[in-house]
C-alpha cells in the first residue's frame, strides 16, 4: 500500500518506493532520448540519495528515542553545520578562508533562527524539531552562502578598476566595496525571495506536502510551512549577509587596499 486511506498517516511502503522508481527510469530514458549523457549521474544520484536516506533514517530513530538526551540532538546540528561548512569550501575554493567564514555565517544563523523559533514558543524544544529544523537552516543557506561569497570575488575582481579609483578618492574599503557587496547579496538572496513569493500559487513546498500527505487537517499544513519559509527567508538573508560583508573585509589590507584575488576557472 502507498498510501493510507484518506484521514490516516499516509506513509509510502517498500513496494511504492520501488515503483517509485519508475520516475528514475522516466528520467534516464529521456537523457537517453536527448543524448545528454546524464544517465550514471541520474543513477547513482538515486542510489546515493536512498542511501544516505535510509542511514539518516536510522539515526533519526536513535536521537528520536525518548530515552536519549536532547544533548545528542544539538550535537547533530553542530555536525551539519562543521559538514556543511567543509562542503562551501570545496565548492568555493577561491574563496580565502572559506571554511572558517562559512562556520561563522552559518552558526550565526542556525543559531539566531532556532533561538527565535524556540524563544517565542513557535515550535517546542525537542528532537523532532531541533533536528529538522536545524537541517532546513542549513541545507537552504548553504547554496546562498556558496553563491555570496563567489560573487564577492567575482564582482571585486571584475571591478578592480572601479574599487581601486574609489579608494584613491578617498574612500574607505568599507564604502568602495559596498555596490558590489549590494549586488552580490542581491544575487545570492533573489532565489528564495521568489520561490517564497511563488509558494502555494506555483508550487507546493515539502512541508506542507508532507503534512497533508500524512492526514492533518490543510489549515495545520499551512501554518507550520509559513513558519518554515519564514525561517528559511531569513536564515538565508543572514547567512549570505553575514558571509559577503565578513568576506569582503578580508579582502581588503589593514592599509585599504584590495587584495589580489584568484578567480575559479
Amino acid at each position: 500500500m502507498i498510501l493510507a486511506a484518506s484521514g490516516t498517516s499516509g506513509y509510502v511502503g517498500w513496494l511504492g518506493l520501488l515503483a517509485s522508481l519508475s520516475l528514475v527510469g522516466l528520467a534516464v530514458a529521456i537523457s537517453l532520448w536527448q543524448q545528454l549523457g546524464l544517465e550514471g549521474s541520474l543513477l547513482w544520484a538515486s542510489v546515493r540519495a536512498i542511501v544516505q536516506l535510509l542511514a539518516v533514517g536510522a539515526l533519526l530513530a536513535v536521537v528520536l528515542s525518548p530515552h536519549v538526551p536532547l544533548l545528542l540532538s544539538w550535537l547533530w546540528v553542530g555536525f551539519m553545520v562543521l559538514f556543511a561548512a567543509e562542503t562551501i569550501r570545496r565548492r568555493a575554493p577561491e574563496i580565502p578562508g572559506a571554511r572558517r567564514l562559512a562556520l561563522t555565517s552559518l552558526g550565526l544563523a542556525t543559531a539566531l533562527t532556532l533561538a527565535l523559533l524556540f524563544g517565542l514558543g513557535i515550535f517546542p524544544v525537542d528532537a523532532r524539531t531541533v533536528v529538522p529544523l536545524a537541517g532546513m537552516v542549513v541545507g537552504n543557506s548553504l547554496t546562498a552562502t556558496v553563491v555570496a561569497a563567489r560573487r564577492v570575488v567575482g564582482e571585486l575582481s571584475d571591478k578592480r578598476a572601479e574599487v581601486e579609483a574609489r579608494l584613491a578618492l578617498g574612500h574607505s574599503s568599507h564604502d568602495a566595496a559596498r555596490p558590489y557587496v549590494r549586488d552580490a547579496l542581491r544575487t545570492a538572496m533573489i532565489t528564495q525571495i521568489e520561490s517564497t513569493k511563488a509558494v502555494g500559487l506555483v508550487f507546493l513546498p515539502g512541508a506542507m506536502t508532507g503534512l497533508i500527505l500524512a492526514g492533518e487537517k490543510p489549515i495545520d499544513a499551512v501554518l507550520v510551512q509559513a513558519a518554515v519559509m519564514f525561517l528559511i527567508l531569513g536564515a538565508v538573508a543572514t547567512t549570505a549577509t553575514t558571509m559577503a560583508l565578513t568576506l569582503a573585509r578580508r579582502l581588503f589590507t589593514a592599509d585599504h587596499r584590495l587584495v589580489r584575488l584568484a578567480r575559479r576557472a
